[in-house]
């Protein structure tokens, strides 16, 4: 449980990009019926684009258990090596941004830049305990509400919105409150994925239930304020709003997802020890290079699909048909890049030019 690598935790990043990649696909190659309800058109896409929301809390809870791990087994120099790989994430954030014009400005702040944040700043909030760290995300999470009443946030953030530059504060207020994954409330589950990582390596899985547990029964509780209150207007009513849309997010599904991650990793724990994850089986290999597959997914799917005239063109039995082909690919791609350890990828060129 104290190696430096828990194959569990690659595993899991395997689990997140495969649904990420689903989320993202399935929508941009599925042509639905705008006046008939997306549940009722393709239930099981919809249903597997709903575990697709689990992908980002996941990917942010392990970056700051990562955070944990490599605190522990490098000492001499660990804060300029967090800076350099902060830098790099995000330096691959904005790269997306330019590869990615009909999704992204310039100044999007997408999930890479806020782990690459989360990293960059991680000198800080390594040298914090454990409560103050996890104090921290609470009133991160609490803070949402606040921020997104003082700047007039809509209560449904669409992409042309979280795109935009031109609002006070420009990029600086996609990154604070109004872009995809806004350093309000989502830097809270990167410090509490710090003290996480600091649990694993103490063989501490109790901690971990508790915390899920914590984060579940409050979140459940939020929801169900918010329904019993129903439509309302006022800064505290964003604080009980659950919606499947988590743009912008509020404390309640935050929390929600962020509890389903900790479950899962506790499956995947639990796995590990009876020896059922196996560094060459399908999930480790996607999650060792789910930095590279999350970038090129996007850029295919999102923008190659267009020419080509395969944005939004299929059933959605075709569309999740092809969803299934292409992570069929990546499984099997991943497997054979494993054996040069994954040249010439992101991780490679994180670990090349982060240190």
């Amino acid at each position: 449980m104290t190696s430096a690598r828990l194959l569990s935790l690659d595993a899991l990043r395997g689990l997140a990009v495969v649904l990420m990649m689903e989320q993202h696909m399935a929508v941009w190659l599925w042509r639905s019926d705008p006046g008939v309800s997306a549940i009722a058109q393709a239930p099981v896409l919809m249903a597997l684009n709903g575990l697709g929301g689990l992908a980002a809390p996941t990917f942010i809870t392990l970056a700051g258990a990562g955070t944990s791990f490599l605190a522990r087994s490098r000492t001499a120099g660990l804060d300029a090596i967090l800076v350099r790989r902060g830098l790099v994430v995000m330096g691959f954030g904005w790269l997306l941004n330019l590869l990615t014009p009909s999704w992204f400005s310039a100044g999007s702040w997408f999930v890479l830049h806020l782990m690459g944040l989360g990293i960059l700043t991680a000198p800080l909030w390594r040298r914090l305990s454990d409560r103050s760290l996890l104090i921290g995300q609470a009133l991160l999470l609490l803070a949402a509400p606040l921020v997104q009443h003082w700047l007039a946030t809509p209560e449904l953030l669409l992409n042309d919105r979280m795109r935009r530059l031109d609002l006070a504060g420009g990029p600086l207020r996609l990154a604070l409150a109004e872009g995809q994954f806004p350093i309000v409330p989502w830097l809270g589950l990167f410090l509490g994925g710090i003290v996480v990582g600091r649990w694993l390596q103490q063989r501490r899985t109790a901690p971990i239930l508790r915390m899920a547990s914590v984060l579940l029964v409050t979140g459940v509780a939020l929801a169900a304020v918010g329904l019993r209150l129903g439509p309302h207007e006022g800064v505290w009513h964003r604080l009980f709003q659950i919606r499947l849309s988590f743009y912008p997010a509020t404390p309640a599904i935050v929390m929600l997802l962020q509890s389903g991650t900790l479950l899962l990793l506790l499956g995947a724990l639990a796995l590990e020890r009876r020896g059922r994850i196996d560094e060459r089986g399908w999930l480790v290999p996607l999650g060792r290079a789910s930095l590279t597959l999350l970038l090129v997914h996007v850029v295919v799917f999102r923008e190659v699909t267009r020419p080509l005239g395969a944005w939004q063109a299929f059933s959605s039995e075709v569309a999740l048909t092809i969803v299934a082909i292409w992570v069929i690919v990546c499984a099997l791609a991943a497997r054979l890049w494993q054996r040069v350890g994954y040249r010439y990828g992101a991780e490679w060129l994180l670990r090349i030019f982060g240190g």
